[in-house]
């Protein structure tokens, strides 16, 4: 035996559901009043946005250049002060080139 709904079934499809929302849609949308100058004001709040996000893209880019510029010359910095073998300067100035190939 299987149990009914006591309302019965007639008309309770996808079809009714469907139906029934889109004319609660429908009256709702019916009764949103736009502003005259709504797409103006947001217009100009997208804008601020825009103009925000660029900025905030401009500083992070130079935060992060002048990080990168001051640790590239710190490690710089840190390099011994001894002349080492490149240039210690014991050599002859002919003597220090590389020789060059004869044609």
């Amino acid at each position: 035996m299987t149990h009914r709904d006591a309302t019965g079934s007639r008309g309770t499809g996808p079809d009714r559901t469907e139906r029934e929302l889109r004319e609660a849609l429908s009256a709702l949308a019916d009764g949103v009043q736009a502003a005259p100058d709504a797409y103006r004001t947001a217009r100009g709040e997208w804008l601020r946005r825009e103009r925000r996000r660029r900025l905030v893209l401009a500083v992070l880019v130079m935060v992060v250049f002048a990080l990168a510029t001051l640790i590239g010359l710190w490690v710089l910095n840190q390099a011994p002060t001894d002349p080492g073998v490149i240039f210690s300067g014991t050599g002859s100035a002919a003597g220090a080139s590389l020789p060059r190939p004869h044609p």
